[in-house]
């Protein structure tokens, strides 16, 4: 049985991996703090990511410093309308052996990593992207009936870009809940290109030492689940999903007016796992509302669907959210700003 010495060292430990892993990504990424939270989120909760950034920003840069960061097996696929589905699963092959004879050989694709950047993932066809979809959901892929199991940790990370959307397939909700986050990337500030460009034009780039491997992010990925959480705290993050759907006593009137559908219970669960690796991350230990409050846009932004008016309206999703996480959990306690304000 362990004693609670024994629970906090190895919380303690679980924060000091997190520190090491960030601080290596820091070294080569200037800014994006609140991205590299949420891929990391993402990671250790063995969820995936969606990235949404115009181009050039950092986004396949952040991914393979991560890769490098934790000694994991990188693999970055162009998403493009001509791509297929063995193109990524991989095939079978015919192959002569050493006695003569012909026999089918299975060609394992990019898919089989530990870390896959499924680059413009809007460009590929529906077929396509169903194969990145249920390689996330089985970790498998099924190739002339026979089932092949992917690597662990198995961790994708999507990238779209929100401009050029002419020739595009964009995923369809059902398929966007499938992703545990949707985390938007912004243009770096002035100060932070200048920084890019001290790093990046003067002397030698920075080197990413590897400081976790796949044993410690599966641990980890343990520990995650076993932090707990408050009952009350819990109820209040399936009460926020639940005041998403404008037919709930609970939905603010903004919800009635602009939402068509709220989010599945995959919201609630990014909710919870999310604000438990947050709270030991920013060591508390205990997960608090401002925890659920940090996780809240990345969990349902991308789950919530707008209906006709609230598109023409072009409301954005995160104004739906402030105004839902003041109506259920009230005001955080380091944001003096309204919702209308943010």
């Amino acid at each position: 049985m362990s004693t609670p010495d024994d629970v906090q060292g190895r919380l303690d430990e679980f924060a000091s991996a997190y520190g090491r892993i960030t601080g290596q990504v820091r070294r080569v990424i200037v800014g994006h703090t609140e991205v590299t939270e949420g891929v990391m989120l993402c990671l250790l909760t063995a969820g995936h990511a969606i990235l949404e950034g115009v181009p050039g920003i950092g986004k396949t840069l952040l991914v393979r410093t991560l890769a490098e960061a934790l000694d994991l097996k990188f693999r970055r696929i162009q998403f493009t309308p001509d791509l297929m589905p063995a193109d990524i699963t991989g095939t079978n092959v015919i192959v002569e052996t050493e006695g003569g004879r012909r026999e089918w050989e299975f060609r394992p694709g990019p898919l089989f990593g530990n870390l896959i950047l499924a680059d413009e993932i809007n460009r590929a066809t529906p077929k396509t992207q169903s194969a990145v979809l249920e390689a996330m959901q089985e970790q498998t892929v099924s190739v002339a009936r026979v089932r092949h199991r992917l690597p662990s940790p198995f961790f994708v990370l999507a990238t779209q870009n929100p401009l050029e959307m002419e020739g595009t397939f964009p995923l369809p909700e059902p398929q966007l809940d499938r992703f545990f986050f949707k985390v938007l990337v912004d243009p770096p500030t002035e100060d932070e290109i200048e920084k890019i460009l001290e790093r990046t034009t003067e002397g030698e780039p920075p080197v990413v030492m590897a400081v976790a491997d796949d044993r410690r992010i599966l641990q980890m990925r343990q520990i995650a689940r076993r932090i707990p959480i408050a009952s009350d705290l819990r109820r209040l993050a399936v009460s926020l999903v639940a005041a998403t759907h404008p037919d709930h006593r609970q939905a603010p009137e903004m919800v009635r007016r602009f939402v068509r559908y709220g989010s599945s219970p995959r919201g609630a669960q990014a909710l919870v796992l999310a604000a438990k690796v947050r709270a030991v991350t920013e060591g508390g230990g205990e997960v608090s509302r401002e925890d659920l409050w940090a996780v809240a846009h990345a969990a349902l932004r991308h789950r919530l669907i707008l209906n006709f008016e609230g598109q023409a309206e072009e409301i954005r999703p995160d104004l739906v959210i402030d105004y839902l996480l003041e109506a259920i959990l009230g005001p955080p306690r380091d944001a003096a700003a309204s919702p209308s304000d943010r």
